[in-house]
C-alpha cells in the first residue's frame, strides 16, 4: 500500500480480501466474482455492500501486464453483462490484460438501484410526454418524476445517497488493489470517461494506462451537458440527413413536423400498441449513436411518413428503453439516474427548464425541447443532494492518458474531449481527434484509431497530442 490508495484506512477485512473466482453463467471462459467495499468511506468500519466482477485471464502469462478495468459508460451499464458479449473486440488486449469488467455501486449485481416495477415503467412510456405542451402534461411530467425518485428511495433506502462517481472511483481504487495492480489499467467508454477523469482526479499517482473514448465535457453542468447534447445529436441528424441526399435544414424540419403529428394522433404500431411522439423520439435517438444503423432510421422514418405506422420506431425506442418483447424493462435506466442525480446538484427548476426552450429549439428543433425540459424533470424533487457542479478530471502527476474524440459523436460531442484532455492537465491529456460518425472511436471497422489505443496499452506509445484518425 502507498499513499493515494483508497485501501489506505479500511479495516483488514477489506484490504486483505482476494477475489474468489468461479465460472460465470452463460459465460465460457469467464470467471466471476464479488468485492467487498464500504458502503460509506466516510465510515469504513461499518456497512459492506458487494461489487460484480468478470474476469478473463490474460493469454500470455510470461507478457502479462495485469489488469485491464472496462466501464462502458450509461451510467448504469453491467460490465459484468457486457465484457464477455463485447470481447471480440478486444481479443488483441486479452493477449496481455486480463480483461475485467464490473458492475459500479448501484448497477445490476453490485447492488443495482431499482426504483419502480415493470407496469409502472411501461405506464409513463405510453402517458408521460416528455415534451410537454400543456400545464396538465407539465404537470403529469413532474408528478412521474418526483413518482420515480421516490420509488427509489423507498427501494433503495441508505444506498441512494452513496452511488456516486467519486465513491465508485474510490471502488475503483480498492478493486485496483485486491486485484494485485500496483497502477489502474483502465479503458472507459462514455460515462466511463467521467468516471476515468474522476478516478485521475482522486489517485493520480496509481493512474497507469488509460484510454477515454466518447468523452463527457468535464467542464459542462447539468444545463450545459444538455446544450452539449441537443448540438451533438442535431450535428449527426444533420450528418445523417445529408448522406441521403437531403438538404439538413428541410430535412430537419421535415422530422420535426412529423413528431408534432405523432403528438396529435399516436400512430399504430402492432401488439396493440401505439407509437406516440415521446417514444419516436426516442426511436430517432438510438440509430444516430451509429452509423451502421443510419438505414434502420431510414427504414422507420418511410414507414412512420409513408405508410403511417410506428412499428419500426417502436422497436428502435424499446431497444434504446432496454424492453424485452414481453413488457419486462431492465434496470439500467434506474441506476442511470440514481448516479447522475446524485452527482450533480445542479437543480433547475420547472421554470428555469422552460425558460431554456426558445434557445434549445434554435440549436435543435428535434431534439432541444425534450433536452430542455429534461434539465428539471431528471432530477425533480431528488431525494438526496448532489455533490458537485461539474464532474472533476484535473489530474497532475499522473501519466499520460488517452482521450479520444470523435467529431460526429451525438451523445458526447467532441468538444467534450478537448475539453477533458485540457482538464486532465498539461502532459496528461493526450488528445487523438478521429474524424467520423458514431459514440466512440475504438471500434473494429476503426484501424487508425484501434492501432494507436492498443499500440498506447499494450506497448506504451504514447502518440502525440493533438493527432488525428481519418
Amino acid at each position: 500500500m502507498r499513499p493515494g490508495d483508497a485501501a489506505e484506512g479500511l479495516p483488514g477485512r477489506l484490504v486483505n480480501q482476494r477475489p474468489s473466482w468461479a465460472p460465470c453463467a452463460g459465460a465460457e471462459g469467464w470467471t466471476c466474482a464479488s468485492v467487498k467495499v464500504p458502503l460509506d468511506y466516510g465510515a469504513p468500519d461499518g456497512r459492506t455492500i458487494s461489487v460484480a466482477l468478470v474476469r478473463r485471464p490474460a493469454r500470455d502469462e510470461e507478457g502479462r501486464l495485469g489488469s485491464l478495468l472496462f466501464n462502458f459508460g450509461g451510467p448504469g451499464v453491467s460490465g459484468v453483462g457486457l465484457l464477455p458479449r463485447a470481447a471480440a473486440e478486444y481479443e488483441k488486449l486479452n493477449s496481455r490484460y486480463d480483461l475485467v469488467g464490473f458492475d459500479p455501486r448501484g448497477v445490476a449485481a453490485s447492488s443495482g438501484v431499482v426504483c419502480r416495477d415493470d407496469e409502472g415503467m411501461e405506464a409513463a412510456a405510453e402517458r408521460v410526454d416528455l415534451t410537454p405542451d400543456t400545464a396538465a402534461e407539465e404537470a403529469a411530467y413532474f408528478a412521474d418524476a418526483r413518482d420515480f425518485g421516490r420509488g427509489c428511495e423507498r427501494r433503495s433506502g441508505e444506498l441512494l445517497a452513496h452511488v456516486g462517481t467519486a465513491n465508485a472511483a474510490r471502488d475503483m481504487d480498492l478493486l485496483r488493489h485486491v486485484l494485485g495492480d500496483r497502477r489502474l489499467n483502465y479503458f472507459g467508454i462514455s460515462y466511463g470517461t467521467q468516471l476515468g477523469g474522476m478516478y485521475a482526479h482522486l489517485f493520480p499517482g496509481n493512474v497507469g494506462r488509460m484510454v477515454l473514448d466518447a468523452v463527457v465535457d468535464p467542464t459542462a453542468d447539468t444545463v450545459g451537458h444538455a446544450r452539449n447534447q441537443a448540438a451533438g445529436f442535431q450535428r449527426a441528424l444533420d450528418n445523417y440527413l445529408t448522406s441521403r441526399g437531403e438538404d439538413p435544414q428541410r430535412g430537419t424540419a421535415r422530422i420535426a413536423a412529423l413528431l408534432a403529428r405523432i403528438d396529435r394522433e399516436p400512430l399504430p404500431a402492432g401488439d396493440g400498441r401505439e407509437l406516440n411522439q415521446s417514444l419516436a423520439l426516442t426511436g430517432i435517438v438510438l440509430p444516430l449513436y451509429s452509423q451502421s444503423m443510419w438505414p434502420d432510421l431510414t427504414a422507420a422514418l418511410d414507414e412512420a411518413e409513408g405508410r403511417g405506422r410506428g412499428a419500426k420506431l417502436l422497436a428502435l425506442a424499446d431497444s434504446y428503453n432496454d424492453r424485452a418483447p414481453d413488457g419486462s424493462y431492465g434496470t439500467q435506466s434506474h441506476s442511470q439516474r440514481a448516479i447522475s442525480c446524485v452527482d450533480d446538484a445542479q437543480r433547475p427548476t420547472p421554470a428555469e427548464a422552460k425558460a431554456l426552450l426558445p434557445e434549445f429549439k434554435r440549436i435543435s428543433e428535434v431534439f432541444g425541447p425534450f433536452l430542455a425540459w429534461d434539465t428539471a424533470g431528471w432530477c425533480a424533487d431528488w431525494p438526496v443532494p448532489g455533490e458537485h457542479e461539474t464532474p472533476k478530471a484535473s489530474a497532475k502527476g499522473a501519466g499520460p492518458i488517452l482521450v479520444v474524440g470523435t467529431t460526429g459523436d451525438p451523445a458526447t460531442p467532441y468538444e467534450g474531449a478537448r475539453r477533458m484532455a485540457d482538464e486532465l492537465g498539461e502532459d496528461v491529456g493526450i488528445l487523438l481527434t478521429n474524424k467520423g460518425e458514431g459514440h466512440g472511436g475504438y471500434t473494429p471497422s476503426n484501424g487508425c484509431v484501434t492501432s494507436i489505443v492498443d499500440d498506447y496499452l499494450l506497448e506504451g506509445e504514447v502518440p502525440e497530442d493533438g493527432g488525428t484518425c481519418g
